[in-house]
């Protein structure tokens, strides 16, 4: 208790009140398996100012992406955040704010919340979208809740090429729902052929998929259609710009990781889940959307249009219990969204594209390297097959300055996911080529 601020006294007394015997007690629910079993490695004799000290030197060996050349994807990108994103959304009036139940203190909040969904609609040509979920697993598992409300339609189609994190995510959903998300094979990383019965509630395919390849998503979400089922597409925001967008590619409902939007890598959170879909869903959206509307002296304002969660109307109505959104990431998503425009959209990804189709061709030269799927198209990332395990090569790279990828399972542990976004120079890439070659040398 030496560095904590409670005396002895003031710690019985807090444990009397909750009815607790000891510290220890508080714990009880952590298996015994993971817990230390023994006091704390501290020297004796040394002070708070000495411990903080090598606390830090120890913190210091840690290496992120700003201080790695930074080639790893997998659903978190190392895309530019211009300044201006969060010195808007940093200020207090964002930063501090809560759920905006009082329209009339809330404006400014509501207002960009309403400009956030306009902007997700554009993007992805549906009709409808809501102020933001979780993050881009749990949007998923929400958009598989709104798709089996069709009575008689239960299964759960997923293309074996869907980010195993989400795959993840609808099995813990789906063991309270009712359903095991089934999944169909896809050829050489990509495509497939699902089989749907009358009793498919919706066929996921994520466009461009876990691989970085381009997915031939408008058949598969005809095939879906043909049987009666929804089609929902996992996209990427930034690919937009350059990529046929969800609606126009027969999308019911799509979803997305917001991170790209704005968001730094911030060690894996938080993020943002973003979900649209067509204006006959509107009442099974979860969450709540933000409408515009007028005064009763005409002038225009933003309210709570909609909120179709259980703390809100009887529970038995309710399309989800979903409390949480991420209104802060989500005005960060609207500010990044309103400096980059349309133009600079299509610039984004015109230079993943370029640059990832020069990474791919230069990491390719290295003898022993060669691409996973080779032909299949791809967008900002690719998998690579190398020679030699990819969490010894990556290891290796790091050391070289250079966060390589991300180890995929495939190909005996010997497979890589390269991603290359805009921040991403010729000489950087030409650098992770050499070191590579100096690697499997």
């Amino acid at each position: 208790m030496r560095f904590a601020p409670q005396t002895d006294d003031d710690v019985r007394e807090m444990l009397r009140a909750i009815g607790v015997a000891s510290l220890d007690d508080l714990f009880n629910q952590i298996p015994e398996t993971v817990r230390l079993d023994r006091p704390l490695d501290l020297p004796d004799g040394v002070s708070e100012m000495e411990i903080v000290g090598d606390l830090r030197r120890l913190a210091a060996r840690n290496q992120n992406a700003d201080e790695l050349v930074c080639f790893a994807g997998g659903g978190a990108y190392d895309h530019y955040v211009p300044a201006v994103v969060w010195s808007i959304a940093g200020r207090s009036e964002f930063y501090t704010s809560y759920t905006p139940y009082q329209p009339e203190l809330s404006q400014g909040v509501l207002q960009a919340l309403f400009e956030y969904q306009s902007m997700i609609c554009e993007l992805t040509a549906l009709e409808v979208s809501n102020a933001s979920l979780y993050d881009g697993s749990t949007a998923l598992a929400e958009a598989v809740n709104l798709a089996r409300s069709t009575p008689g339609r239960d299964r759960v189609l997923v293309s074996a090429a869907l980010d195993p994190r989400h795959i993840d995510t609808l099995r813990t959903y789906g063991r309270g729902a009712g359903y095991e998300p089934e999944l169909f094979d896809v050829v050489d990383g990509r495509g497939g052929h699902p089989e749907v019965g009358d009793d498919v509630a919706c066929v996921i395919v994520q466009h461009p998929n876990a691989f970085g390849l381009l997915e031939p998503a408008r058949e598969l979400f005809g095939v879906a259609h043909a049987g009666g089922a929804r089609a929902i597409q996992v996209f990427d925001p930034l690919s937009l710009g350059v990529v046929a967008p969800p609606g126009e590619l027969r999308a019911d409902v799509a979803v997305a990781e917001g991170q790209p939007l704005g968001n730094h890598l911030n060690f894996g959170g938080p993020y943002l889940g973003v979900i649209a879909t067509r204006l006959d869903d509107v009442r099974r959206l979860p969450g709540r959307i933000v409408g515009e509307t007028l005064d009763v002296d005409g002038r225009v304002g933003y309210v709570l249009t909609l909120q179709a969660r259980e703390q809100h109307i009887r529970r038995e109505k309710a399309t989800s219990n979903i409390c949480t959104n991420q209104t802060l990431m989500a005005i960060a998503a609207t500010v990044y969204l309103s400096w980059l425009g349309p133009e600079g959209l299509e610039e984004l990804g015109r230079q993943c594209v370029s640059k990832a189709a020069y990474a791919a061709e230069r990491l390719t030269e290295v003898p022993g390297v060669e691409l996973l799927f080779p032909g299949a198209p791809f967008f900002k990332e690719f998998p690579l097959r190398l020679p030699r395990p990819a969490d010894e090569v990556l290891d290796a790279l790091i050391e070289r300055g250079y966060l390589g990828g991300v180890p995929l399972p495939h190909a005996d542990g010997h497979a890589l996911l390269v991603a290359v976004t805009e921040r991403r120079t010729r000489e950087e890439i030409d650098g992770l080529a050499l070191a590579l070659k100096e690697v499997l040398s």
